[in-house]
């Protein structure tokens, strides 16, 4: 129904590729880079461009690789105002286009906003703390902890794939242990999992160290570089839904390379990196970051353009990123059981369970989306592909619908969406669109 409405309701384009921002950004596939400088009216519409930005943890559905394509559809409808990213997940908007523009960017979940913060309003200090201080302090906590241990293990000798398990399994069981010190909760709930009880005393101690800082304006960095060496020492295939078994020699020795991978040192060269960029004075935009319901966010909006881009499938973000969000909240929470016994995935009893993720809610979570932004007064960009949990063509109806009265617009690009899966679909072909309503 919607297709045979687009040419009225739509100035439907297909663009596969995006060589430069702004030729994405004027969306004029005849117009030249040099034709764009001249041109004052297209240089008008080319509002915001990608700067450079560190990359911190491994996001499915990050925007980061179409960063240009997302860019080019904020340039065609934004008239001024503050930017909101309201499913801010990586945070990878702000990143981009932080220093251009006032951004308010939320999620329900509180490790986006850390990574929000650590691109909107960190900056360094001459108090702020070196690499080499934190680790200086965070082995002192180390090498106290380690001694109650008896279950670390050397990945570097070589051992059969059955005394490999049976480490893996010691490691597993500090989860029934308790602990006199203070700041075990990775040591507790995930030794033997993602990382190994090693990995999980460093992650604990640098974390412990991090709330030292806490009224540096680094904080939100230190934090964003610890959830990096997490990312890159971890086992698993780049989220935290499930962590792999050493079920064949073959397999243990892939674990066995991330076992041995040292968090420190992971932590360190992010930071480090981060640190040596950053700016020296607070930011000059009145950003703002939340971790709100995306109903109330959109109750705060007034004016401005939101950049919407909700879960597209059933499975639910916060089952792939819960270590993260234990890692910001360090709140030692109930760990989700079935017939009395902890889920493989150690997921916390309280994650977020998102409306765009299922199938029953998805039409009335888009419907109040829309509905938001409209009396917000806001102008929407919203990303969703092909392969949603709603058809392109009843989103178009609902679009339409809501939004009557208005210039709706959508735009077409060919994206490999990443799936962080090991095998098989590690990539997948998607046709990424973007709503755009002014």
């Amino acid at each position: 129904m919607w297709e045979t409405e687009l040419n009225q309701c739509f100035k439907q384009r297909k663009l596969s590729k995006q060589k430069s921002f702004m030729l994405s950004a004027v969306g004029d596939a005849g117009a030249t880079l040099a034709e764009v400088e001249k041109s004052p009216t297209l240089l008008a519409r080319a509002q915001f461009r990608q700067r450079p930005y560190p990359h911190y943890i491994k996001y499915m559905g990050s925007k980061s690789k179409i960063m240009d394509f997302v860019l080019s559809g904020i340039n065609e409808v934004y008239e001024g105002g503050p930017l909101c990213d309201l499913f801010g997940g990586s945070a990878s908007l702000a990143g981009a286009v932080g220093d251009q523009v006032a951004v308010h960017s939320n999620d329900i979940q509180c490790y986006s906003a850390v990574l929000a913060r650590a691109y909107l309003t960190s900056w360094r200090a001459e108090s702020s703390p070196t690499s080499a201080s934190i680790i200086a302090q965070a082995k002192v906590i180390v090498e106290t902890s380690r001694q109650s241990l008896d279950c670390l293990h050397d990945y570097a000798a070589p051992v059969s794939l059955e005394k490999f398990n049976g480490v893996e399994r010691e490691q597993q069981a500090l989860l029934d242990r308790n602990f006199s010190h203070p700041w075990h909760l990775f040591l507790k709930y995930y030794s033997g999992t993602w990382w190994s009880a090693e990995q999980a005393l460093w992650i604990d101690a640098i974390r412990e160290v991090a709330d030292r800082y806490k009224d540096d304006p680094c904080y939100d960095v230190i934090l964003s570089s610890l959830m990096f060496a997490i990312a890159y020492a971890s086992q698993g295939t780049g989220h935290y839904a499930q962590y792999r078994d050493a079920n064949t020699e073959s397999s243990m020795r892939d674990i066995s390379i991330y076992r041995k991978r040292s968090v420190a040192q992971l932590f360190a060269k992010k930071y480090d990196s981060v640190l040596s960029d950053l700016q020296t004075e607070p930011a000059i935009y009145p950003h703002k970051v939340t971790t709100l319901d995306f109903r109330a966010c959109l109750a705060e909006c007034s004016g401005g353009t939101v950049y919407a881009d909700p879960p597209y499938a059933f499975v639910h973000y916060s089952r792939f990123y819960h270590a993260l969000e234990t890692l910001v909240l360090y709140d030692y929470p109930d760990i989700q059981e079935k017939k009395g016994v902890v889920v493989k995935g150690r997921y916390r009893e309280d994650r977020h369970q998102s409306p765009f993720c299922i199938r029953s809610l998805v039409k009335g979570a888009f419907e109040e989306l829309f509905r938001g932004v409209r009396e917000s007064g806001s102008n929407l960009v919203l990303s969703y592909s092909n392969t949603g949990m709603i058809s392109l063509d009843d989103l178009g109806d609902l679009a339409t619908r809501e939004f009557s009265g208005r210039s709706v617009e959508i735009v077409f690009t060919d994206y490999k969406h990443m799936t962080l899966g090991r095998q098989f679909d590690r990539h997948r072909e998607v046709e990424e669109c973007l709503i755009l309503v002014k």
